[in-house]
Parts: structure tokens; C-alpha cells; sequence
């Protein structure tokens, strides 16, 4: 999760600076960023999925 963290301040670091930067650079940045952010949500689907049965209620 400490990644996505890291990712989303230098996105908006980019996106602040954005006039400075060219387009493809900026959208390699985001696309990058989804990456994590899409990785960590199936991390988090994949680590429910195998939670022992009835387990689901008490990991929240």
C-alpha cells in the first residue's frame, strides 16, 4: 500500500507541473499508477478469497 501512496504524491507532482511535461510522459505516469492501484485491489480479493470459511465477518 506504501506504494500507491508514493505513486499518488508523484502523480501529483506531475499533474501540478503538467504544463511543463509532455503528454505521454504524464499518461505512462497514470497508467502506471492504475497499475498499482489495480494490483493491490486483486491482492486484497485474492487474500479474501482464501480466508478459511466463516473467517469473512471477523477480518473486517
Amino acid at each position: 500500500m506504501a506504494i500507491i501512496g508514493i505513486s499518488s504524491i508523484h502523480l501529483l507532482a506531475t499533474f501540478i507541473k503538467a504544463r511543463s511535461m509532455d503528454g505521454e510522459t504524464i499518461l505512462w505516469q497514470i497508467l502506471l499508477h492504475l497499475t498499482f492501484v489495480v494490483s493491490a485491489v486483486a491482492l486484497a480479493y485474492i487474500d479474501r478469497l482464501t480466508l478459511p470459511a466463516g473467517k469473512h465477518a471477523a477480518a473486517h
